[in-house]
C-alpha cells in the first residue's frame, strides 16, 4: 500500500467483461490505455470533468475536485483520470 493509503483494486469493464488490476502506483486511466481502451481525458487531475465515467457497481474514492459533494456521494459516477475504488471490485460503464 502507498504511503497515501491508495491500494491495488480490479476494474471491470462493464461491455466487455474484461477485468484488469489497478496497482497502487497508476491510474485507471493509464490502465486501460496500455489495453487500448480509450477514455477520453484532457487535465487529467480531476479538474475538468472530460472523463466522467458512470459506476456500475463498487464505491469510488473519489480524488477530483469537479464533482460536488453531492454527485461523491451518489457514487454512480466517477474521474477515472485520478480516482480510484474503495471498494476490492469496481465495475465502470464503458
Amino acid at each position: 500500500m502507498a504511503e497515501d493509503g491508495t491500494k491495488p483494486f480490479k476494474l471491470r469493464i462493464s461491455s466487455s467483461d474484461e477485468v484488469f488490476e489497478i496497482p497502487a502506483h497508476r491510474t485507471i486511466v493509464d490502465v486501460l490505455l496500455d489495453h487500448g481502451i480509450e477514455i477520453p481525458v484532457s487535465c487529467e487531475q480531476g479538474m475538468c470533468g472530460t472523463c466522467i465515467t458512470k459506476v456500475i457497481r463498487g464505491i469510488p474514492d473519489h480524488r477530483d475536485l469537479f464533482l460536488s459533494n453531492g454527485e461523491h456521494e451518489a457514487n454512480d459516477q466517477m474521474t477515472p483520470c485520478c480516482s480510484r475504488s474503495l471498494t476490492r471490485f469496481l465495475t465502470l460503464d464503458l
